[in-house]
């Protein structure tokens, strides 16, 4: 039993490791959450975009606003982890590359199974993938609407502009959607929104400024 049990554990980190070197230089045919959303809304909007192609002032929004220390730490945030357990779990400690992990090789929803598996799978991306290309993998899996997955589709839906068009102030609205992409919304912004976009705003042009965004900026 206990070399079935190992032989099975090793098959699995194998497939691991696989799958994560292979989606190192090719795009995700598909996520859990993407099929999920498929298969309840009949269809969803997505379109693979290279980082090349999406506004810089996007990516470095989108650092700002979920993982402000990106290019700092080594796939797992402590120091995000230990303030979000200090103000009681009322915010998020999930880095970008964590996110990446959940969003494309696992699941949604809350399991101690589903967060041993992200922890354990991120160093493996984060060996593997360069920075670069884990943020450009989460721009485009990531939902921005309800069915709306990616930069690509978001730019277009919300404000009618390819990704690469984006101006600071509307990616600064997208990326204050992300916790929340089917109560928020870019193109209607509550008063919520628009105050959490100008921060974001703001974080944007300081992480540039201090180097904060070198990590997967030419």
């Amino acid at each position: 039993m206990r070399k079935w049990v190992l032989r099975a554990f090793f098959a699995a980190a194998l497939l691991a490791v696989a799958l994560v070197a292979l989606y190192s230089v090719v795009n995700p045919p598909i996520t859990h959450t993407i099929w999920s959303e498929q298969r309840r809304l009949g269809e969803v909007d997505r379109e693979w975009v290279p980082f090349d192609h999406i506004a810089p002032v996007m990516a470095r929004s989108v650092v700002a606003a979920e993982d402000a220390r990106y290019c700092q730490h080594w796939g797992i945030d402590v120091t995000a982890i230990r303030a979000a357990l200090a103000e009681g779990g009322q915010r998020g400690g999930s880095t970008i590359s964590q996110q990446v992990v959940k969003n494309v090789f696992l699941w949604q929803g809350r399991s101690w199974i589903r967060k041993a598996l992200e922890t354990l799978m991120t160093p493996l991306v984060e060996a593997i993938w360069s920075k670069r290309r884990i943020l450009e993998v989460y721009l485009n899996v990531a939902e921005m609407d309800e069915g709306v997955f990616g930069v690509e589709a978001a730019a277009r839906q919300y404000f009618g502009v390819g990704p690469d068009a984006l101006s600071a102030r509307q990616a600064a609205l997208i990326a204050a959607v992300l916790p929340d992409p089917k109560g928020r919304s870019a193109s209607r912004p509550s008063k919520f929104v628009r105050q959490r976009a100008a921060q974001i705003r703001d974080g944007a042009a300081t992480i540039r400024a201090d180097g904060r965004s070198a990590c997967f900026e030419d």
